[in-house]
């Protein structure tokens, strides 16, 4: 069981100063956020619709990709209704049932990324690591063999079905997006889910609580995703920031709409044509958010290294190839910062 106080504890304890591990160093913070956290939004995150020609969706997918790293799709196939209930049972999950029997599903501290309750990403504490202003639920979802729902809340009761439902949901529109990120740069259809190999997909569930200093905090701190690709939904309340240019933007909430985030090891795999997207959450004072990010990774022991398809004389390969494992165990030892692992595999182009 995770020893470390849940963040919606303190939240309703209605205190008016944030503990110290929550302050983010100066040059993390957020700044002043307004109360209606839409007016932040100046910038549009793209918004692909999978329902179009694909001679219209493939470049559209291309701008996205190479300019922001991260597009909303519409009339995607998924099914509203999973997506409205599965967002209903996680937030009932956190916010009405008690607290000792939520701890009962508490992911174990000795391990990153543990499956279960928490409110901790990371294990050690030396790395003086401020901690985010969210709790989460991690679910093991892919490869089946990993899927065990007897690990995951019985309450609501229709809880568990429903997210073994939308992670088959998830690895099929995965599966038709890397093909279309794969056509829109010339290549076979199957050549990034090719190079990332069996999906180890994860379903991450956060709760962020109402914070009273939101100037001061961040709900999820500046990263990248370190896997293949990221999908994710949100509530209607907002939080989600990209970098943009150097300016923090925020994602507006689209309805019905799923966001696709490129991560590490599609950049690699596409010599740097796609972006990592580099993102974060905020908080605010007066209402709790929920979003849910669904992960797809390489299995551990798969090298990613970009496709001989996109590496020429003249487009020699800009990053050096990396097992899985390394880049996995690199990340959970550094802590979250950026694109910090990323930049480590770079080659230098000029000689």
């Amino acid at each position: 069981m995770e020893g470390a106080v849940r963040v919606q504890i303190l939240s309703q304890m209605g205190i008016s100063k944030v503990p110290s591990q929550y302050i983010q160093p100066p040059k993390n913070r957020p700044g002043s956020v307004t109360e209606n956290i839409a007016d932040l939004s100046c910038k549009h995150v793209p918004a692909v619709d999978l329902s179009s020609e694909k001679e219209s969706v493939l470049p559209a997918i291309r701008e996205a990709c190479r300019d922001w790293g991260a597009f909303h799709v519409i009339n995607h196939g998924v099914p509203t209704k999973l997506l409205d209930d599965l967002r209903r049972a996680c937030f009932s999950f956190f916010n009405d049932f008690p607290m000792e029997d939520k701890l009962k599903y508490a992911c174990n501290p000795n391990f990153a990324a543990s499956e279960g309750y928490g409110s901790r990403l990371l294990v050690s504490s030396e790395n003086e690591t401020v901690l985010d202003w969210r709790d989460y639920f991690d679910h093991h979802t892919l490869p089946l063999s990993r899927r065990n729902p007897s690990a995951w809340p019985h309450f609501p009761p229709e809880y568990r079905e429903l997210m073994a439902n939308y992670s088959d949901e998830m690895k099929a529109l995965v599966q038709r997006l890397l093909a279309l990120m794969s056509e829109s740069l010339g290549l076979k259809a199957s050549c990034i889910e090719d190079a990332v190999g069996e999906f180890y997909q994860n379903i991450t569930a956060s709760y962020y609580p109402p914070c009273p200093r939101p100037d001061l905090t961040l709900g999820l701190q500046s990263h990248s995703d370190i896997g293949a690709i990221t999908l994710l939904i949100q509530d209607n309340v907002g939080g989600l920031q990209v970098l943009k240019d150097g300016e923090w933007l925020l994602v507006d909430p689209l309805p019905n709409a799923i966001l696709v985030l490129v991560a590490d090891q599609t950049e690699i795999i596409t010599n740097g044509q796609y972006k990592t997207c580099v993102h974060r959450a905020v908080t605010n004072a007066s209402k709790a958010r929920l979003s849910i990010a669904t992960f797809h990774d390489p299995a551990k022991t798969v090298r990613i290294s970009p496709v001989s398809d996109l590496v020429s004389k003249s487009s020699p390969p800009l990053y050096s190839s990396v097992l899985y494992r390394d880049y996995l165990s690199s990340w959970y030892s550094n802590a979250p910062e950026g694109k910090r692992n990323l930049d480590k595999l770079l080659l230098d182009t000029s000689k």
